[in-house]
C-alpha cells in the first residue's frame, strides 16, 4: 500500500524536472537578449532556424577538422557525438539532456571553446541565443 504514493510522488517530481531546468535556461536566454539587443537596437528575437544553421552549416573561421558543429556532435542532435580524438559527448539535444544550458558559467566556457574551435572566434550573444532556441527544439 505504501509503494503506491511513492510511486506518485516519484513520476511527480520527474515530470518536475524539465519545468525546473527551464528557468535557468530561461534566465540565460534573457541575459544573451539583452545583450543582443545592446549589440543591435533592431534585434527580434531568437531563431531556432539560425540555430539550426549554425549547428549544421561549415563554417571557414575554425580549425580543418572541426569546421561545423557536425564535426564532433553529429548530424543528430539527440544522439552522442565524438571529439576528433575518439572523447565521447553527450548529447546536445535539452529533450535527451534536459539539464544542459541550465548552469551560466558552464554555458559560457562551452560557447567560448567550441565557438573558437568550430567559427575561429567568440560567438555573439544573437548566436548563442540562436543556437539555445534550436537545441530547445529538439
Amino acid at each position: 500500500m505504501m509503494q503506491r504514493p511513492l510511486i506518485v510522488m516519484f513520476l511527480a517530481a520527474l515530470a518536475a524536472m524539465p519545468a525546473a531546468n527551464a528557468a535557468p535556461r530561461d534566465d540565460i536566454l534573457a541575459g544573451y537578449a539583452a545583450q543582443a539587443k545592446a549589440d543591435d537596437a533592431a534585434f527580434g528575437g531568437f531563431s531556432a532556424t539560425r540555430g539550426e544553421a549554425l549547428y549544421r552549416d561549415r563554417h571557414g573561421g575554425g580549425k580543418p577538422d572541426t569546421s561545423s558543429c557536425t564535426s564532433c556532435h553529429g548530424d543528430k542532435t539527440r544522439a552522442a557525438g565524438r571529439t576528433p580524438v575518439g572523447k565521447a559527448i553527450d548529447p546536445v539535444a535539452v529533450s535527451v539532456a534536459p539539464t544542459r544550458y541550465t548552469e551560466p558559467a558552464k554555458v559560457e566556457k562551452w560557447f567560448r571553446r567550441n565557438c573558437r574551435e568550430v567559427l575561429g572566434r567568440e560567438c555573439t550573444a544573437r548566436e548563442k541565443g540562436d543556437w539555445l532556441a534550436f537545441m530547445m527544439t529538439q
